[in-house]
């Protein structure tokens, strides 16, 4: 890797950067199953936009980073399988030496190589597609281009939803958000950004979501009582942007 991986350690909390202060994942070394990074909890909001406690069964995650997701639903999905592409083979070594990223063959596929080339060239299908990959400059390169985002909708099965970080897009945000809007024909939305200043596009293929806000409350008291992840303020912030019509969300 051109660019060194450190790893740093602060008040209990422990990050990774690709050789700058920026920070690529975190681990609260107490709690190493739990998101510690707001934006990390918000691209876990799909959980509670299908009726399915089993939902999802099979997971793409692009970009390992701390590997917070892929512990989160390693540990409380666990019917799930999860591919996860990662074109640094570092970040493998990393996730695996300093963020506990568990060893299981049989639910954790390990691909090292370009997590666009891999979409694009792939015939699977899932259920959850989870887009979270930069390099040190913060920059999405291909993941973030229209024929990607048609290509995860196309790798979406029936109850598909993405969930994209748009981290670094401020100059480019709009523009990001309807690249994802057209390959979705207008099934998607976004969270406002939140303190950290990322903001998480959501899209669905397949069978339509249409959830008011308070089945959404209660979808996500619900996951907070079972995971521990409190995706209520993020609601909150959805709420105040009256981006939904008639407090309803619809994908």
């Amino acid at each position: 890797m051109t660019t060194p991986i450190d790893i740093s350690e602060q008040s209990g909390v422990r990050y990774l950067h690709f050789g700058s202060s920026w920070v690529q994942g975190a681990m609260r070394i107490a709690r190493p199953w739990s998101l510690e990074l707001e934006y990390t909890r918000e691209m876990m909001a799909g959980l509670m936009l299908r009726d399915n406690a089993h939902w999802p069964r099979k997971v793409l995650l692009i970009g390992l980073g701390a590997a917070s997701l892929t512990k989160f639903l390693y540990r409380h999905r666990p019917l799930a399988h999860l591919t996860i592409v990662e074109i640094e083979p570092d970040v493998i070594a990393a996730a695996r030496q300093f963020f506990k990223l568990p060893e299981d063959a049989k639910r954790i596929n390990m691909v090292v190589g370009d997590g666009a080339e891999y979409v694009l060239d792939s015939n699977k299908k899932f259920d959850l597609i989870l887009v979270d990959g930069f390099d040190q400059q913060a920059r999405a390169g291909a993941l973030d281009t229209l024929p990607f985002y048609r290509a995860c909708r196309a790798r979406l099965g029936d109850s598909g939803v993405l969930a994209a970080n748009l981290l670094g897009r401020s100059r480019g945000f709009k523009n990001s958000l309807a690249r994802i809007r057209e390959a979705f024909e207008d099934r998607a939305l976004v969270f406002p950004s939140c303190e950290s200043g990322n903001a998480i596009a959501f899209a669905a293929a397949g069978d339509p979501v249409e959830i008011s806000f308070d089945d959404l409350k209660e979808n996500a008291l619900v996951l907070k009582e079972e995971t521990g992840l409190n995706l209520l303020p993020a609601l909150a912030r959805l709420a105040q942007a009256k981006t939904c019509p008639n407090d309803t969300l619809i994908l």
